[in-house]
């Protein structure tokens, strides 16, 4: 049998229960307060952006079965069959952390997932700067930080149960495909949750990026490649990466220096 013919186990797309979640994050004394789970809409991120204008608090948690209008970085658009997937945001108000400081909210949340990945699925997930997780050189999750006001929603989506012929052209996988060791959603997601709650905790008691910015590095596939990073612009860096920096910016190493890159969509070079 083919990937793409291999039937996904009924447990693999059994739905989330929203009370068991709770339960789970109450044992595990997890900061997040309220989680709901909706079986379709736009974008949980659009969502919890709403209830941030309204005054939604802190560690609200919303989670999808299904995304109508997902999004990804620039623009792009991420989609996945009903219960294939992981895809929910979260509600963060770092009050008293720096402007300067809150670019690595994306890149903490990256920390979160690849940590949850190795310890829940047993695989090892590995960070592409900014925001993708990968396994085997793949892509199997994506981020996405917004920003209303104090309030910074991130959204999570990664590829449970998803077979090949239902996953976008180009290098993605799942963690079925990638033989995870479990991927029953509820788990994951309760492993998630406290790898995130664990980092932003971390984070924000911190001066600096500290002990995140080591265990980035430490969990980076992108620090020590060659990489062509398309910046803004229409301009296009090709070097080496060499470092992310106490700002979470990608240091490339060029013909002409060091360049430190904020936004880019980069590309591993073989």
């Amino acid at each position: 049998m083919t990937a793409a013919s291999t039937p996904v186990p009924a447990e693999d797309r059994a739905p989330l229960s929203a009370p068991a979640l709770r339960g789970e994050l109450a044992r595990q004394r997890a900061r997040w307060r309220d989680v709901r789970v909706v079986s379709e809409t736009g974008s949980t991120n659009a969502d919890l952006l709403a209830d941030a204008r309204n005054g939604a608090p802190e560690g609200t948690v919303l989670a999808a079965e299904y995304q109508s209008a997902g999004r990804g970085r620039l623009g792009r658009r991420w989609a996945s069959p009903p219960r294939a997937a992981l895809t929910f945001s979260v509600l963060l108000r770092p009050r008293g952390v720096p402007a300067g400081r809150k670019g690595w909210v994306p890149l903490l949340a990256g920390v979160a997932v690849a940590s949850a990945l190795r310890a829940g699925a047993g695989l090892d997930a590995r960070l592409k700067w900014p925001n993708d997780v990968l396994v085997q050189g793949a892509k199997v999750a994506g981020i996405l930080a917004e920003r209303h006001g104090d309030a910074i929603v991130v959204g999570i989506g990664i590829n449970v149960s998803t077979r090949q012929d239902e996953l976008p052209a180009g290098r993605a996988t799942s963690l079925a495909l990638a033989g995870a060791a479990r991927t029953d959603r509820e788990y994951l997601l309760a492993c998630v949750l406290a790898e995130l709650a664990r980092w932003y905790l971390t984070w924000i008691g911190a001066a600096g990026a500290g002990g995140l910015r080591a265990e980035y590095l430490r969990l980076s596939g992108t620090v020590g490649r060659p990489v062509r990073v398309s910046l803004p612009g229409g301009h296009v860096l090709t070097g080496t990466a060499q470092d992310v920096d106490e700002a979470g910016r990608l240091v490339v190493l060029t013909g002409s220096g060091l360049v430190p890159v904020t936004a880019g969509d980069v590309v591993h070079l073989r």
